[in-house]
């Protein structure tokens, strides 16, 4: 006697939108509890209000900044920063990782050099930046552009490593140039990491923003948030902390959700689809 087992369609996708909702329900109830926890704590006296405001104070001192045009510039300004900081390491980090992953012996002459520069913390050129840019965007494009395109560099030397040697082969059996087996065979191959490389950069991306923005002075969420440090106005600050940390929160969903769209024809996100 045998049993068959029968799935229905859109089982699999119904589990998965369950799943991701009891995600997105734990996830709102473990934030709600921080903010309680928030709240509770300079209150009850664990921490001076004078340090950390409780977060009705902090919630009322966002409200008023909601409510200034400055404030609104600031965020403008951290995203411009942001997005073409990540846009120029996004170009720069797949121009070479292509073009050196693609050639065995640049790679072999490039890869010490690489892994001396790429531990190198970004905050160590802030002097340099200065120097050369002064206060400006430029000192924060510098910055966010070292930080990240090793990210994407790194993913895309990954992948192009990674190209099946009989795809390689059968290319070049089949007369494709160069150029031709880049677009076909390699980048299909890398897409995957590069996407990797890009949610990774653009968080860091952020955090090089908001850090060229507090220590340089570039303006900005960074600079604000020292501003209020420095005047004392603690409620504010943390405020404005909170706002950089929802704008990273935004920064990683986008780029999931980019990532599941431009790969949705990889394994990676069809395997979440019934068959």
């Amino acid at each position: 006697m045998t049993s068959t087992v029968v799935t229905r369609p859109g089982g699999g996708r119904a589990t998965a939108r369950r799943l991701a909702g009891s995600n997105a329900v734990l996830g709102i109830l473990g934030f709600g509890a921080f903010l309680l926890l928030l709240e509770l704590v300079p209150r009850v006296g664990l921490v001076a209000p004078e340090y950390l405001p409780p977060f009705s104070g902090i919630a009322a001192a966002l409200a008023e900044q909601l409510g200034t045009p400055g404030f609104w510039i600031a965020v403008a300004e951290t995203v411009r920063g942001w997005f073409v900081g990540l846009l120029v390491a996004l170009v720069l980090g797949i121009g070479s990782g292509v073009v050196i992953g693609t050639v065995p012996a640049l790679r072999s002459i490039t890869a010490s050099t690489i892994e001396f520069l790429r531990p190198i913390p970004s905050v160590a050129l802030i002097p340099l930046a200065v120097l050369v840019f002064g206060t400006g965007l430029g000192s924060t494009l510098l910055l966010v552009v070292y930080a990240s395109m090793w990210q994407i560099l790194v993913q895309v030397l990954y992948g192009v490593q990674d190209v099946d040697p009989v795809a390689r082969d059968t290319a070049r059996t089949f007369g494709l140039g160069r150029l031709a087996r880049i677009r076909h065979v390699v980048w299909p191959s890398a897409l995957p990491y590069v996407m990797t490389g890009l949610r990774l950069a653009a968080a860091v991306a952020l955090i090089l923003t908001i850090t060229a923005e507090l220590i340089i002075g570039t303006p900005g969420l960074g600079n604000r948030i020292g501003t209020a440090q420095a005047g004392g106005a603690v409620d504010t600050m943390y405020a404005l902390v909170l706002v950089t940390g929802l704008l990273g929160v935004a920064v990683n969903l986008a780029a999931r959700l980019l990532e599941r769209r431009v790969l949705r024809w990889h394994t990676s996100v069809r395997g979440e689809r019934p068959a």
